[in-house]
């Protein structure tokens, strides 16, 4: 399931790197349970819209809006709850509005996009290697993740494929610092084939690595 928030204008500039604010604020509302972890998270998130870039930030006049997807709804039960006790973010930012989107029927394959730049990392020879779209072994590794996540919730992972979309003609690269750490992301859309239920499923969780700390959410 998905959850929709809106938040407080705020005269603050939000920082260009405020995902750890982000991902701080998800993290308070979910409070200590076993249903998440940082390494194989089975939920996502998007980046704050409605923002105007200036030089040093970015001004929400009229407040952000953002989505939390969930595939375990006593985890999108702790949110809510967790927004309702403390629904500040940061930089003066502060939920105010919260919408429930229910699961959509999706066919038997569907072009996203990408809601938070798509992040894909192994480690080669004991060294971190960050995947770009147009990588040959982007596709497979997207897959393997997928997988895993599936293996992951006891739901079946056969046939289930994810590419990036290579037809679009604005995909880019580009590095975002997480906690002082560079990371190569990629902004491109991205295919899925696979039943509908475990289409839905990726719709949830996200695509890519590192989807609790703001990567990889599509819509």
């Amino acid at each position: 399931m998905r959850l929709h928030l809106r938040t407080s204008k705020t005269l603050e500039l939000v920082p260009f790197n405020y995902q750890n604010y982000l991902t701080g604020a998800l993290h308070k509302w979910i409070g200590k349970n076993d249903l998440h972890d940082d390494r194989l998270s089975l939920y996502s998130f998007s980046w704050l819209n409605g923002g105007k870039a200036l030089e040093q930030g970015l001004k929400f006049e009229n407040g952000a809006h953002f989505f939390i997807s969930v595939h375990d709804q006593r985890l999108l039960k702790n949110i809510i709850q967790g927004v309702r006790e403390n629904p500040e973010i940061a930089f003066g930012l502060v939920v105010n509005e919260m919408v429930i989107q229910e699961d959509p029927i999706f066919e038997y394959e569907h072009k996203f996009s990408a809601a938070s730049p798509v992040f894909i990392k192994r480690k080669i020879d004991g060294k971190e290697k960050h995947y770009e779209y147009q990588d040959q072994e982007s596709p497979a590794l997207l897959t393997e993740t997928l997988k895993n996540k599936l293996r992951k919730a006891n739901l079946n992972d056969a046939n289930v494929s994810v590419q990036f979309d290579l037809n679009y003609s604005i995909a880019r690269t580009k590095v975002i610092y997480y906690n002082k750490i560079g990371n190569k992301v990629n902004i491109c859309p991205v295919i899925i084939k696979g039943t509908p239920e475990q289409i839905l499923f990726a719709w949830n969780v996200g695509i890519g690595n590192s989807t609790g700390i703001g990567f990889g959410a599509i819509k």
